[in-house]
């Protein structure tokens, strides 16, 4: 295994994995792969991402599980690039980086008083109750009764089902400790989520807005009246499906008592009130025009509500961060590439949400991946002249994970990865819960410490 090509892929999210897994897989040249991570956990938002309330979504992790076993490829967490290795480091001693960063922040609203203490960010609320060890202190207004989301994307549903999922059907899931809490004692009988446009422009899967009528205690109202009634003819599949599903929830009768979840069409916000700290939101009232494509646009009536709310969680989109050296597309959010090769460098690739944006599901990273790699062993494959002189030195691995080492003294490698997790599943069997989640990264590097052994070399 001599000459076995040496990459490393920064980032271990689904995009992350599944490059390294169809690196794996080639045999001319053979790949070796080190996945370095800037957490001390893998899985990206399969971790931090995906709602608590989800575990069949999070069981992909399993798959990515079984990629890690490959005698081929190192995890190395807590590596953060920019901080502990550059990526002129990683260029000098690996023959590619595939950067596999996602799309780390988000788009703003852009309306007065966005500032204002109460309005957050979906990525700060997504990676609040999931743990993520960035977000734990994050406070979250919940004495009023009213909280608004906007968005009309499957991460503004998740926002708003567990603002009002009860409780005691959380605390099934692995929802983080503090977030469960918080949320035990909220006051939130409302939650608005609010759309630009109408129902056949959501964004939204089929499967995530069904799952609203099953919340229980909850009903949802689908508003303005009159919203629903589009001919379907000509509309998509999926949208034709989501309508339906929007009729079916429209049609069931209110009970008295319950909390609310509104769907509310055709409004902006345009402003958001209060003296320090969010109290009411301005919402435009728009209607739908066509452009010159026939795209269905949405344009300011002129016409306004307000309405009190003391919390506005943005889900408007998610965003890429530039990474220094590379090119950037500001306005898209990503880093331009040519089939993921980076635009104007050699030996650096992109995958993922940094390559695309913020498109597609877990699945869509496969393809993503597959033409990534195929660039790659395309640039550096057998008599390509682009690998790094000493590519073939039996002794790389072990090198590599030493170098690694003197960089980041707390180094997490798969076994200290192990012992987090073994730690985790063990606290949630005694709460029957699938993990209780270990949340500050002192707290994380402590469990794993004791299994830390230095970087294993090439069997």
């Amino acid at each position: 295994m001599v000459d076995a090509l040496h990459v490393a892929v920064v980032g271990s999210g689904p995009s992350g994995f599944y490059a390294a897994d169809t690196l794996l897989a080639a045999d001319d040249p053979v790949v070796r792969v080190d996945v370095l991570e800037r957490l001390p956990t893998p899985w990206g938002l399969v971790r931090s991402g995906v709602a608590p309330d989800h575990p069949k979504i999070k069981s992909v992790a399993d798959t990515f599980d079984q990629i890690a076993e490959h005698e081929r490829f190192r995890w190395y967490g807590n590596v953060d690039l920019g901080v502990d290795v550059t990526r002129k480091e990683l260029l000098q001693r690996y023959d590619a980086v595939i950067y596999a960063l996602g799309a780390q922040s988000d788009r703003h609203l852009e309306v007065p008083g966005e500032q204002l203490l109460g309005s957050v960010a979906a990525t700060d609320v997504v990676g609040w109750y999931n743990g993520h060890p960035h977000y734990p202190d994050l406070e979250l207004p919940l004495h009023g009764e009213r909280a608004v989301v906007v968005g009309n994307g499957n991460v503004a549903l998740d926002v708003a089902r567990m603002l009002c999922t009860p409780v005691a059907d959380l605390n099934r899931t692995d929802i983080a400790d503090h977030a469960l809490e918080v949320l035990s004692r909220s006051s939130v009988r409302e939650v608005l989520v609010l759309g630009r446009r109408g129902p056949a422009q959501a964004t939204w899967t089929t499967l995530e807005l069904r799952e609203l009528g099953d919340i229980d205690g909850v009903d949802v109202v689908v508003e303005p009246p009159g919203v629903l009634d589009i001919a379907d003819d000509g509309l998509p599949p999926v949208v034709r499906r989501n309508l339906a599903s929007l009729r079916t929830i429209a049609d069931r009768p209110l009970r008295a008592g319950t909390r609310r979840l509104v769907l509310r069409f055709l409004r902006s916000p345009v402003a958001l009130r209060g003296s320090g700290h969010v109290e009411q939101v301005e919402l435009a009232c728009n209607d739908l025009v066509a452009d010159d494509a026939g795209r269905l646009l949405a344009r300011d009536s002129g016409a306004r509500e307000v309405i009190d709310a003391g919390l506005v969680v943005r889900a408007v989109g998610y965003v890429g961060v530039p990474v220094e050296g590379l090119p950037f597309d500001p306005v898209a959010g990503h880093i331009p590439h040519d089939e993921g090769r980076v635009v104007g460098h050699e030996r650096e690739y992109v995958v993922g949400w940094i390559k695309r944006g913020p498109t597609g599901v877990i699945g869509t990273n496969k393809k993503d991946a597959r033409e990534t790699v195929r660039r790659l062993l395309a640039d550096l494959g057998p008599g390509s002249g682009s690998r790094l002189d000493g590519a073939g030195d039996g002794d790389r691995p072990a090198r590599l994970a030493a170098w690694l080492h003197t960089k980041q003294p707390e180094l997490v490698t798969d076994a200290g990865w192990h012992a987090i997790d073994t730690a985790e599943r063990l606290a949630g069997e005694a709460q029957e819960r699938p993990r209780v989640k270990l949340v500050h990264t002192s707290d994380l590097l402590a469990a794993a410490r004791g299994a830390e052994e230095p970087g294993r070399a090439e069997p």
